[in-house]
């Protein structure tokens, strides 16, 4: 070979690399999902009887009524 070849010629990737970077990729892309829909959802927090809870009531502020 000549050294121009030499310089041409490509490393080989291990195939386990490979298939981590995927793995990797798709569990960030888990996690990206999950967030956006998350926010999307808009939650109402309900308290132990099943009845919303409002954000702005002082009682769940930890003040008296």
């Amino acid at each position: 070979m000549t050294p121009l070849d030499q310089q041409v010629k490509r490393k080989r990737v291990a195939p386990l690399t490979i298939v981590l970077g995927i793995v990797f990729v798709f569990f960030c892309g888990i996690l990206i999902w999950a967030y956006v829909e998350t926010k999307r959802a808009n939650p109402i927090m309900l308290d132990e009887h099943g009845n919303p809870i409002n954000q702005s009531s002082p009682q769940t502020a930890g003040g008296k009524k």
